[in-house]
């Protein structure tokens, strides 16, 4: 593991969430909110990934601020595949936490970054 804690949180987030949606497709048949599931899962690291080697800090909290825009859609499309029953309350909340805690570590870093005069 990475001394960037970021970095390594979005990445197992993000094959957490290639892995529901391998599970949801061949156990539910289930495509379409998954889909979007998958897209916004897995955008939160590669934006977190391309803000470590921002030009500035202006281009760095841009990419933490889309990061966390996928990490809150994120957050949308599990509880909509929770609504709907594809997943179970356990499944939910347990991925739901990891999400959760990616928006608050987000947010803390681009609150930070915002109050850090370089």
């Amino acid at each position: 593991m990475s001394d960037n804690v970021i970095l390594d949180k979005s990445k197992k987030f993000a094959i957490r969430i290639v892995k529901l949606y391998k599970y949801l497709c061949e156990n539910k048949n289930e495509y379409v909110l998954s889909k979007q599931l998958i897209r916004s899962g897995t955008s939160i690291g590669a934006n977190v990934r391309e803000a470590t080697v921002s030009q500035s800090k202006k281009e760095f909290i841009a990419k933490m601020n889309i990061a966390l825009k996928e990490a809150y859609e994120s957050e949308y499309w599990l509880e909509l595949l929770f609504e709907t029953d594809y997943l179970s309350e356990s499944e939910f909340h347990s991925i739901k936490n990891d999400c959760s805690e990616l928006n608050k570590l987000l947010i803390s870093i681009i609150k930070s970054s915002n109050n850090c005069k370089l």
